[in-house]
């Protein structure tokens, strides 16, 4: 595959993230126009409209709640990723990116291993870690692909479905979650999902292979030397700080936020002890990794002053995507109250078998997931029906829980949603990385379906 082909290719035939949003939303009103089903007396404009409007509010599918936690875990990543510690550790990584390929290897290996332990921090380490490592060659005079460092930069979200953050598996360990879908006695503890012979087998090789693919193709590919701008953040000094009223001086005082995190800490440290569950990593859901990051962010940040700070930096790298989020649960909503996405899902099963079922779930995932880009919000519509598949052709539902989830983070690499806080940091466009992460799709593809195929 020729990389600078396929980007010409994505430059004039593939629409900027948002008009492509606009573009599925257009598409799904015609699919449910064309195969929903009548109903006496029933407008199929008026009604498609409707479910358009409500997708955004629907609690079942997660609606703005979804939405809010969603951008939390984007924005305090974020935010930790600008704290003091892990721009020291960037700095001590750089120091192993003497040329291209020892780059990309070093940038993919890094932003896998942070993918696997949570999405939004993987995102913003991989898009910062990018960025240094173009100033870096800049700095040095030397060429690299800089388009192929923002590809690498994405690879958290080709992995963290398989993850401590991924919706799907920690979904499922919620009683109460089970419960409320009719699935009164049912149990999936962790230990059947992300600590799985499967997954620990699928994680391993996507940890060993792609970032000597990468490296390969970083090889052969010299690039160019980048072209950046670079920009010094000011710093408050503390002749500043004294001119300061009583109240302001209040945000630079450096026990109060790390006081404050450390408490937040404790609590979520008794919250894991006393929790109560058939799974013994069950507390590990959205809430209560975004409280744990909250806790580190305010420990890692000097003072508050600095922590809001870069609060602000990543709510503005976050904006794309919060603009976004109407349109595909809107999507979702179409795709709920048509019934469209139930006569995919249906089609798929009918053919299926009890050992082919993950597999065509794998399939399906994937395909639902370029037009909702939203694990949380896809496994909300499509977990139901692959939990009710599962038991009634006796499937491995551990296993078909985890295809799914490998379904929906292996086409993030072709749907740019989540890249546009990495696209803010880089400055690079959508085109210019699609070329490289529709290799890396390629690859993870068949390590999936090598895992699927073999456990």
């Amino acid at each position: 595959m020729n990389p600078e082909k396929i980007e010409r290719n994505f430059k004039n035939y593939f629409p900027s993230p948002f008009s492509l949003a606009i573009l599925l939303s257009l598409l799904t009103f015609l699919l449910a126009l064309l195969f929903m089903e009548d109903e006496p007396g029933q407008n199929k404009i008026i009604a498609l409209s409707n479910y358009w409007y409500e997708g955004l509010w629907d609690k079942g599918a997660g609606g703005l709640y979804f939405a809010f936690q969603m951008m939390l875990i984007l924005v305090l990543g974020h935010t930790l990723a600008l704290s003091k510690p892990f721009n020291t550790l960037i700095q001590k990584l750089l120091l192993f990116c003497t040329n291209r390929v020892n780059a990309v290897v070093v940038l993919s290996s890094s932003t896998i291993l942070l993918g696997y332990l949570n999405w939004g921090l993987a995102l913003i380490f991989g898009a910062l870690f990018a960025r240094k490592i173009g100033e870096y060659f800049q700095h040095k005079e030397k060429s690299i692909n800089y388009a192929l460092l923002g590809a690498c930069g994405y690879l958290g979200l080709l992995v963290w479905h398989g993850g401590f953050s991924g919706s799907a598996p920690t979904k499922v360990m919620e009683a109460d979650y089970l419960k409320a879908i009719g699935f009164e006695s049912l149990s999936i503890p962790i230990e059947t999902t992300l600590f799985s012979p499967l997954n620990i087998f699928v994680c391993i090789l996507l940890l060993l292979l792609i970032p000597l693919v990468m490296g390969f193709i970083s090889k052969r590919n010299a690039g160019q030397i980048p072209q950046l701008s670079t920009r010094e953040k000011e710093e408050t000094n503390s002749s500043t700080i004294l001119r300061l009223g009583l109240a302001e001086k209040f945000e630079f005082k450096s026990w109060i936020s790390k006081s404050l995190g450390v408490l937040i800490l404790l609590v979520a440290l008794q919250q894991a002890i006393t929790y109560e569950g058939k799974s013994s990593m069950g507390f590990i859901q959205p809430n209560y990794i975004n409280f744990c990051m909250l806790g580190l962010a305010l420990i890692f940040h000097q003072n508050l002053n600095s922590f809001l700070k870069a609060i602000d930096d990543a709510i503005g790298g976050a904006s794309g995507i919060l603009i976004q989020f109407p349109l595909y649960f809107g999507i979702l909503g179409i795709l709920k109250g048509s019934g469209l996405i139930f006569m995919f899902t249906e089609f798929i099963i009918t053919f299926a078998s009890a050992d082919s079922l993950p597999f065509f779930t794998f399939i399906s995932a994937g395909i639902v997931n370029f037009f909702v880009p939203s694990g949380g919000g896809q496994w909300a519509i499509q977990g139901p029906i692959i939990i009710e598949s599962a038991q009634q052709l006796n499937a491995d539902l551990p296993k078909t829980v985890m295809a799914m989830a490998y379904g929906d983070e292996l086409t993030n690499m072709l749907q740019p949603f989540w890249a546009l806080p990495l696209l803010a940091v880089t400055k690079l466009k959508a085109y210019q990385i699609l070329p490289f992460t529709f290799i890396l799709f390629c690859i993870a593809t068949l390590i999936f379906m090598s895992g699927l195929l073999l456990f």
